[in-house]
């Protein structure tokens, strides 16, 4: 009897295969499968696809409904792809899909991996926010006291309604003694504020304005902006041609600036990717791209999907950067720390 075991057990019948030899056998069914090369070729064709539209996006063309732009606004979600063409590349058991698949991770990873960790520092010596408070907003009040427990030393305000002004003046008095309100957008300090003027941005009214900020580390040039809306119509594509415009008159105002310090805070609708944009985001720096904790997406509040409320800076380091808590709005506000 013992003899017949040991027999049994010596033939393998009942000893499970070693997972060397199962990988082994898997290798070689895998190098006699011939289809390995030739499944999957629409899934390869669509994963090059998204890599070749991550790394030419700059020379998608605008003239057709903003199709570059609107492309640039949402650019980094493509990445989200990925996994998903993978789980069905290994269910087709396809290589070609597979290396393409590959290329379009890298591309990704190469574009949008520094975003995602968190680059912030522990430095600092100013800390600025800014919120698009949304003209609807049922709770302004709320919203006021909501983002000045941020702890910022300077606090953006746009789209404010003219009868809710005096709401906001009265909620951010005790952490706040300066602010200069211009159209609908305003600027809150706890630093003295001097040469508040309104920006032309050429719409008509007034949506930006500037102030010299004196902190207590020298004169800082603070620009508030809120750049007209854009839109997605099945008839028109992305219509931003207003934004655009407004865009280029801001950076004009921003390259014209006396001070070497300089802030820029508001609701820009608009990434650091839009080239419609080019005409600000060349001549300043982002603090969340510089030295925030992940993407900071910030509208629609709801299920944020991208970062178009800007702190943007010259002359200035960027220390940390981050997304506040949820208000009444439908933009989260955003916040930095920085180095004067």
């Amino acid at each position: 009897m013992a003899q017949a075991y040991m027999t049994e057990k010596g033939n393998g019948g009942s000893e499970p295969e070693p997972s060397a030899s199962r990988f082994r056998r898997r290798l070689a069914e895998l190098r006699d499968d011939r289809g390995i090369w030739r499944r999957g070729l629409v899934l390869a064709a669509f994963s090059v696809l998204i890599s070749l539209i991550m790394i030419f996006h700059a020379q998608l063309p605008n003239d057709v409904g903003n199709l570059g732009s609107l492309t640039e606004t949402f650019l980094p979600w493509l990445g989200v792809a990925v996994p998903v063409l993978l789980a069905a590349a290994l269910f087709r058991r396809s290589a070609t899909a597979l290396i393409a698949i590959l290329l379009a991770a890298v591309v990704w990873a190469n574009l949008f991996g520094g975003l995602v960790t968190d680059k912030s520092g522990s430095g600092g010596n100013l800390t600025v926010a800014t919120h698009n408070v949304d003209a609807d907003n049922a709770d302004p009040r709320g919203t006021a006291e909501s983002v000045a427990k941020s702890g910022a030393d300077v606090l953006a305000l746009t789209e404010l309604k003219g009868s809710a002004v005096p709401v906001y003046e009265k909620a951010l008095a005790d952490t706040y003694k300066y602010h200069s309100v211009e159209g609908t957008v305003g600027v809150w300090s706890k630093y003295p504020l001097t040469a508040s003027s309104p920006v032309d941005i050429k719409m008509g009214w007034t949506r930006a304005m500037r102030a010299t900020v004196d902190t207590a580390h020298g004169q800082v040039a603070v620009f508030v902006a809120h750049l007209p809306s854009v839109r997605v119509k099945l008839n028109a594509g992305f219509t931003a041609n207003q934004r655009d415009n407004s865009a280029d008159a801001l950076g004009a105002a921003l390259a014209a600036e006396p001070l070497k310090k300089v802030v820029l805070l508001g609701d820009l609708n608009g990434t650091m990717n839009d080239r419609a944009l080019s005409e600000v985001t060349s001549q300043m720096r982002s603090t969340q791209g510089a030295a925030g904790d992940g993407f900071g997406f910030s509208w629609p509040a709801q299920f944020p999907m991208a970062r178009i409320d800007q702190i943007m800076v010259r002359g200035i380091t960027p220390e940390a950067s981050w997304t506040l808590p949820r208000t009444g709005s439908d933009h989260l506000p955003v916040a930095a720390r920085l180095k004067v």
